[in-house]
């Protein structure tokens, strides 16, 4: 008795050795994680409402130009706006800190950086996607909802005598600057977890270089009389110098101390960018060396 034995059909094969994932693709796969995790989203909608609730409430208590300066005009009514336009910023550079951290951070967590990299094993092409779709929703996100406050506060601000013009390049491009900052300050955050591969450790070092250091370079300031070197120190720091990027700056400027570092506004880019750059780098060092 024979038995009939059905042919074996063999898939045919597939040679994939020239086959690579294109960068357009890294970015949208990068993309849809990014919009698909909810902690994301809600770091976003936080950004976007401390950003324009923050200026309406200062705008609203109807006494930002201070009772022995009923009618502001020229440099000091473009100094107030600018700060109230800008609030939002002190609060949101923290929210972006965290959030930095957490996009890179989460897939060391989950072990989804191992999917990722399998997908494309030169890492690098990867990483840089995640950091472009992080700067450009980040910014998208920060411009729009600061735009949307300097246009929601301006009616206010006039009705109280602040009388400025958000078409002055000395207004348009601190506000600019804001959003510029940060973005910055997310990839900066970005590169830190990218380093220590943890939430918790990213986000105290972040937040650590935000809020910490300028404090102590502060206290020591003010207990070293005469002593220039903690200013200067806190100068280069991330805030401090990223700070120069939404500051009014007036044609006298403000007077210094000869030995203290003053940083304008293209300087505070530079500096800012360079701590960015540098960290990013030796991200990306690590990420090539270590195991995922």
């Amino acid at each position: 008795m024979t038995t009939a034995t059905a042919p074996t059909h063999q898939a045919p094969h597939v040679d994939l050795d020239g086959i690579r994932l294109s960068f357009a693709r890294l970015v949208r796969s990068e993309w849809i994680k990014l919009r698909s995790i909810r902690s994301t989203m809600w770091c976003f909608g936080i950004l976007f409402v401390l950003n324009i609730g923050f200026p309406l409430l200062i705008a609203s208590t109807g006494s930002v130009g201070g009772t022995d300066n009923p009618h502001l005009v020229g440099d000091n009514a473009n100094q107030v706006a600018l700060m109230v336009v800008t609030l939002g910023v002190n609060f949101t550079q923290l929210v972006v800190a965290v959030l930095g951290v957490l996009i890179i951070s989460g897939e060391y967590a989950t072990g989804m950086i191992r999917g990722t990299f399998t997908a494309n094993p030169g890492r690098l092409g990867s990483m840089f996607a995640k950091a472009l779709v992080l700067a450009i929703a980040t910014f998208v996100v920060s411009a729009a909802s600061t735009w949307i406050a300097a246009i929601a506060v301006h009616p206010i601000l006039s009705g109280q005598g602040i009388d400025y013009d958000l078409g002055d390049s000395k207004m348009f491009l601190p506000i600019l600057g804001s959003s510029v900052y940060v973005t910055l300050v997310a990839l900066l955050a970005f590169g830190i977890g990218s380093l220590v591969r943890a939430s918790a450790g990213g986000i105290a070092i972040t937040l650590g270089l935000l809020l910490v250091a300028p404090l102590i370079l502060q206290i020591l300031t003010n207990l070293l009389h005469g002593t220039t070197w903690p200013a200067n120190v806190s100068a280069f720091l991330p805030s401090s110098a990223g700070a120069e990027l939404f500051s009014y700056t007036t044609p006298s400027g403000a007077q210094h101390p000869a030995d203290t570092v003053v940083l304008n506004g293209w300087q505070g880019f530079g500096v800012l960018g360079a701590e960015v750059l540098a960290v990013g780098i030796a991200a990306l060092t690590l990420v090539k060396r270590r195991d995922a």
